[in-house]
Formats: C-alpha cells, sequence, structure tokens
C-alpha cells in the first residue's frame, strides 16, 4: 500500500469531496477514485457509502484516518520540509531560446555560490513538454514561456521577462515598418508547432493575411542567420542583442501593440520554500538582470 493513498483519504474527508481532495493533492478526480478503490481492496471494507448522490465516509474510513492521525501529517512535513543546506541534485528544464540567452550566466552564478548543488539541464525545449515533465515531478523547476491560459494553478509561476515580439530584417532593406517588410520579403517561420511561433504567424497573418512561410525553422540563432543572409525576413521573440549584433541584422519594433510573451520560471506548489529551488530561482532572476537593455 501506498501511504500517498491514506494522505489522499484524509484530505478527502478533510475538503469533504472527490473533487476538492483532488484540487489539495494535486491529482484528477479519477486518480483519486482509484486510490480510495486500492485503498477498500487493501482493507476488505467499503470506506464510502455510494448509495446517494454525496459519497459519505464510513465510519470505517474515520477509523482509518484517526489511525493513521499524526503520523502520516509528520510524513508529510519530512517529505516537504525546506533543504537546510544548497546542495545535492536538481533538474531544470529551459526552453530553447534562453539555453544560450540566460542560462550560461545563470549556471554560472549556482557554481560560484552553491559548489554543493548539481544542475542538470535535460534535452527537453518545449514549454508544453517542460510543464508535462514538471507536473509529473520528472523536473523540479522549469524556464519557459506562460500559456496564453494562464497555466495550472497546481504549479507556482514566477514571471521573469516580457519579451515583446519583433520583426528581423536583412541589412540595408529599405522598407521601414513592418507590414512593408513583409510584403516584400519572403516570410521565414518561426516553428508553428511551438505557442510562441503561433502567435508571431497571427502576427504576420495580421498584417498580410494570405502570408505563407517560406521556410519554417526552431532555432533562433538559425533564424537570424537565414535573414543576415537575405532570405527573408521573420518576426520572432525579441534575440539576444550580441546575437542580433554579431549578424547585424536589422530589428525593427512592432509598435505599442506587439505580442509579447512571458518568460517565467514554475515549480510544483509542494516544493514552495525549498532552498535548492529558491537558489536556482534567484540565480536566473539576476541573469535577466544582466541582460543588456535595449
Amino acid at each position: 500500500m501506498n501511504l500517498a493513498m491514506l494522505v489522499t483519504l484524509r484530505t478527502i474527508l478533510e475538503q469533504g469531496s472527490f473533487t476538492a481532495a483532488a484540487g489539495v493533492v494535486g491529482c484528477s478526480p479519477s486518480a483519486v477514485s482509484l486510490q480510495v478503490k486500492q485503498l477498500e481492496q487493501y482493507f476488505g471494507k467499503p470506506l464510502f457509502d455510494r448509495s446517494t448522490r454525496v459519497v459519505v465516509p464510513t465510519a470505517f474510513a474515520r477509523e482509518v484516518v484517526d489511525a493513521v492521525g499524526d503520523f502520516s501529517h509528520r510524513l508529510q512535513m519530512l517529505r516537504f520540509r525546506p533543504v537546510v543546506e544548497v546542495a545535492g541534485r536538481i533538474k531544470v528544464g529551459v526552453i530553447t531560446s534562453m539555453q544560450s540567452d540566460v542560462l550560461p550566466q545563470a549556471l554560472h552564478a549556482l557554481r560560484q555560490r552553491h559548489p554543493s548543488l548539481e544542475v542538470v539541464v535535460p534535452p527537453l525545449n518545449d514549454s508544453g513538454e517542460l510543464i508535462s515533465e514538471l507536473k509529473a515531478a520528472r523536473l523540479d523547476l522549469a524556464l519557459l514561456v506562460r500559456p496564453e491560459s494562464g497555466g495550472s494553478r497546481r504549479l507556482v509561476w514566477r514571471e521573469l521577462h516580457r519579451q515583446p515580439y519583433v520583426l528581423l530584417a536583412p541589412p540595408n532593406t529599405s522598407g521601414k515598418t513592418a507590414r512593408q517588410l513583409l510584403e516584400a520579403h519572403d516570410w521565414i517561420g518561426y516553428d508553428l508547432s511551438l505557442a510562441g511561433g503561433r502567435v508571431a504567424a497571427r502576427y504576420v497573418r495580421s498584417q498580410i493575411p494570405n502570408a505563407r512561410c517560406a521556410m519554417e525553422l526552431r532555432s533562433m540563432d538559425a533564424i537570424v542567420a537565414m535573414v543576415a543572409q537575405g532570405l527573408g525576413v521573420s518576426v520572432v521573440p525579441q534575440p539576444r542583442r550580441p546575437l542580433v549584433e554579431a549578424y547585424a541584422v536589422r530589428e525593427v519594433s512592432l509598435g505599442s501593440r506587439a505580442p509579447v510573451r512571458k518568460l517565467s520560471l514554475v515549480w510544483r506548489n509542494s516544493d514552495a520554500g525549498n532552498r535548492n529551488v529558491e537558489a536556482v530561482a534567484g540565480a536566473f532572476t539576476a541573469a535577466f538582470g544582466m541582460r543588456p537593455q535595449r
């Protein structure tokens, strides 16, 4: 028997329903129901009276929760107790564009300040994928783009930067506005499978309704290189300044109505107060503060 099932049972009694308990323990109502069924199989007795529309705990269920009592609560506190020392291993997911932007500075600061902390960055790069891995506890922390819907309430969201979209054009192009440049040149698309790419595409098509991609790329470095060679223009989240300067591409503002993406650090509610998580969050916050100002 998994001890977490007893915690779930206690939470159902405290919250009054399977649905409310699911929100507290961080899983779906169907997963809560499955845990209850497994407990009933383990004990060989029903834990809830299902003869009415409202599920009512049996006397035996209350007896089980009383028996667990302070024991399960103490186990939970031990499990989620903040780490005393910044040390150990932490897995941090980072979207591709930030891996060559703020990640190096953040890792350098962490190595200097917390040499006993091992930071592992898995080869994942899509915001949706990172959120799924975080919920499944295969990541401890992630730097990603917050979904337009706002993101799961089961997670802690710390916004670090609002990154505007810009248009990149080859050097010495004559058009002054984004519309003029999109009309005069091929459109190099930012990967449309990404939420950020779809935001860019919506903007392009708001200017040129029938616009079609001449090519579609995920790598920001590749897009900048293609634009620098005169192969087209592209609407992308504002690239890091050294990259734009190295290729000497034009960066054209989209004005006050430019779309933006919210770069956020995300972790599970259960890790609130964890010293390792806070150390990594602090390093990324400082790294964004050191980025060259436009």
